[in-house]
């Protein structure tokens, strides 16, 4: 049994829903609602919603009681400061707040944010009780060329140097294919395992085994309700990063329930 395999019981399902700019308030509210009707008590995964700004704080009121985390899109690296139109991590807090998306590829890809904010995001993340999921993965071009491994080991690298070992379990990476996310395009289980392998060959080579066999990465990227079960049967899958199959409640609870 491989080490991965071995600390994969270690390793507690993270099952999130990223809703992008989507659903009103009402919607979000319903959502929400039946999630934390039929979550119980999650001691054997986790669940998280990350929701549009706007509704952060309503989402927070109607989680509560729950074990439902928290999570906003994107965060600023300045506590505050002269920075129209962001959000800083301690006003994420403000609202209930407790863990915050870093990286995604379409704030890289759409609104050309830079790999070298990444590490200082994290940090502001940590340094406010947050805890941060930052994104990592390939464009469609890296990958026919043969870069998967540069690209992950660079992102991965860059970020984390922010990061001190002592509180590397506070953080998890999605590995996000970008050629997958939103076309239907989702990666083979081999393709997954490789990807994950290497995210944790670079936490293991930064942080050492021990931390690497039990610090999570998740696959996101048109994972569905069909294909969630082959995903998290992959040894280095540990969760899923849902888009679009998480703004209804039919399409969702399937994905977090996928093993039952």
């Amino acid at each position: 049994m491989s080490q991965s395999e071995d600390s994969s019981v270690l390793r507690k399902p993270y099952i999130a829903a990223n809703w992008k700019m989507n659903l009103d308030r009402a919607k979000a509210l319903d959502l929400t609602k039946t999630l934390k009707a039929r979550l119980g008590d999650g001691d054997d995964r986790e669940v998280a919603v990350f929701a549009p700004f706007v509704y952060l704080a309503d989402v927070a009121a109607v989680s509560q009681g729950s074990p439902i985390g928290l999570g906003a899109q994107n965060v600023h690296w300045e506590k505050s400061g002269a920075f129209t139109g962001e959000t800083s991590a301690p006003m994420l807090r403000d609202v209930g707040v407790d863990r915050v998306l870093i990286g995604h590829s379409e704030r890289r890809q759409i609104f050309l944010e830079k790999e070298e904010w990444m590490g200082r995001k994290i940090r502001q993340a940590l340094d406010h009780d947050i805890l941060p999921m930052l994104c990592v993965g390939e464009t469609l071009d890296e990958r026919k060329k043969g870069k998967v491994a540069a690209v992950l080991r660079r992102q991965v690298r860059s970020a984390l140097d922010w990061v001190e070992a002592s509180e590397i379990h506070r953080l998890c990476i999605a590995y996000e294919p970008i050629w997958a996310i939103g076309t239907g395009e989702v990666a083979t289980p081999d393709q997954a395992s490789e990807a994950h392998s290497i995210v944790r060959d670079v936490i293991a080579d930064m942080f050492g085994d021990a931390v690497a066999g039990s610090f999570r990465v998740l696959y996101g990227g048109s994972v569905s309700k069909d294909n969630v079960r082959d995903l998290m049967s992959v040894p280095d899958v540990d969760g899923v990063l849902v888009g679009g199959a998480s703004l209804k409640a039919e399409t969702f609870l399937p994905i977090i329930e996928y093993d039952r």
